[in-house]
């Protein structure tokens, strides 16, 4: 494939992954022998249709120099004409103007600031220090259809200044990343496929005792969560409504578990929680009989001495749970969007109250003197001492964004970005704030197995 097609495919990335019809394709590319049939079920293990799309993309850029022209005829056998109206269009300007660049195919640019008063320009051009973020409105470059906010509203916002997105949509080049992810040096490699185990504990349902209310919408989550981690290519196992013995119990049994053949373990857990002293890792959750059992001691069976076979090893933690009973108003902005929700209107926290009792303080002196954990991430919904919001009809506004972004930044980017984009889509919900966050102790970069 010469250098223009493959320019304007990468331009056209992301409206291909968008719109492919990638069901219809098949028999089409095996009849004008544009893929054989091997490469075809590789791209269909890929993961969802947008994976399975993405890859094709990618692989046609090594499928010779009449490989544009032949999909373009496969879109036509398939009824796409629109997209292959698009692609012959595009080329047929490319080679009558190499040099230009249409503006249909740019990604858009976000630029800033416009929409002051005149009178507010004025004094900000008289005294610059005027010029306040909340005031700001950025400009979108490009056509409307490529507009970040179009393509996953709920996950990336056009109104707030992102990164320019290259190609696939990656922070950066997606042929540097896969050079990284196959630098075990630098990034976690994962072989294995499967690539490790999956626990995902969903504590819906509370003894009445424990004063714990229903949480309506988490297996909503539990769902979610279940689809996307299978799709990572995890072998994903559901535990629901467990006391708290019986939670350390299923960790207990996951961490004997022989992982020698496989890459990385993940747990998740679906619970109310609170505050709780520590030395590493804040917080807890709560079993069914209203026991609280801590993040730090969930996180410890997985060490060394428990769980010996995922030494070196990722091992990813990922806790929707309220951190404490604080509610955040956030800072005071000029406009709420109306896509914001209000908590206390269909909205719940998961908080209960923690009440520190005699020498449970924490005792930073000891923290020197401990190990420092390696090879683990824990992901929090929210910042400790707060509480974190879930919707009963949608779920919660972590596990909702985090699966959104995992659908289309994983194959890209690595965890701590991914984790990035949740906590800023998190942080411009609702009325009342909320804020993910993350302890890192990884050694490597980590990548999700997408193909």
């Amino acid at each position: 494939m010469n250098e223009a097609d493959r320019q304007l495919l990468r331009r056209s990335r992301l409206r291909l992954v968008r719109e492919l019809q990638v069901d219809s394709l098949w028999d089409a590319l095996l009849t004008r022998e544009l893929f054989t049939p091997d490469m075809i079920e590789d791209i269909q293990r890929s993961g969802s249709r947008r994976d399975q799309a993405r890859q094709l993309i990618i692989d046609l850029e090594t499928r010779g120099s009449q490989a544009l022209l032949l999909f373009i005829s496969c879109l036509e056998d398939t009824g796409q004409d629109t997209l292959a109206s698009f692609l012959r269009t595009s080329s047929q300007a490319a080679k009558q103007n190499p040099e230009a660049i249409r503006p249909s195919d740019l990604p858009p640019v976000v630029l800033g600031p416009v929409g002051l008063k005149p009178e507010e320009l004025t004094a900000v051009k008289q005294d610059p220090s005027k010029l306040t973020p909340g005031k700001l409105t950025p400009v979108v470059l490009g056509p409307e259809e490529l507009w970040l906010a179009k393509l996953r509203p709920e996950v990336l916002r056009p109104e707030v200044p992102r990164p320019v997105d290259i190609g696939s949509g990656g922070f950066s080049d997606v042929r540097a990343q896969d050079r990284l992810r196959g630098n075990a040096d630098l990034a976690y490699v994962l072989n294995a496929d499967p690539c490790g185990h999956c626990l995902i504990i969903n504590n819906v349902n509370f003894y009445l005792a424990s004063g714990l209310g229903r949480r309506v919408g988490s297996d909503i989550d539990c769902e979610k969560l279940r689809q996307r981690f299978s799709l990572l290519h995890f072998m994903v196992e559901v535990k629901g409504d467990l006391t708290a013995k019986q939670m350390l119990r299923a960790l207990g049994e996951l961490a004997r578990r022989d992982h020698g053949a496989l890459d990385c373990c993940v747990v998740v857990i679906l619970s109310h929680g609170c505050q709780a002293s520590h030395l590493q890792f804040p917080g807890a959750v709560y079993g069914t009989d209203g026991c609280p059992v801590s993040i730090e001691s969930i996180v410890n069976i997985f060490n060394g001495t428990g769980c010996p076979s995922l030494g070196g090893k990722p091992k990813l933690f990922f806790i929707q749970a309220c951190g404490g009973e604080q509610k955040d108003p956030g800072c005071k902005v000029d406009s709420t969007s109306p896509e914001d929700r209000t908590p206390g209107s269909d909205s719940e926290p998961d908080a209960v109250p923690f009440q520190e009792g005699p020498g449970t303080f924490d005792q930073p002196d000891a923290v020197s003197s401990l190990p420092t954990p390696s090879d683990i991430f824990v992901s929090y919904s929210t910042f400790p001492g707060f509480v974190s919001w879930r919707d009963p009809k949608s779920g919660s506004w972590y596990v909702e964004t985090l699966d959104g972004v995992f659908e289309q930044w994983a194959h890209s980017e690595d965890l701590q970005t991914l984790l990035l984009r949740v906590a800023h889509a998190v942080s411009e919900k609702g009325v009342y704030k909320q804020i993910p966050g993350c302890f890192n102790f990884l050694r490597k970069k980590f990548f999700f197995k997408t193909y």
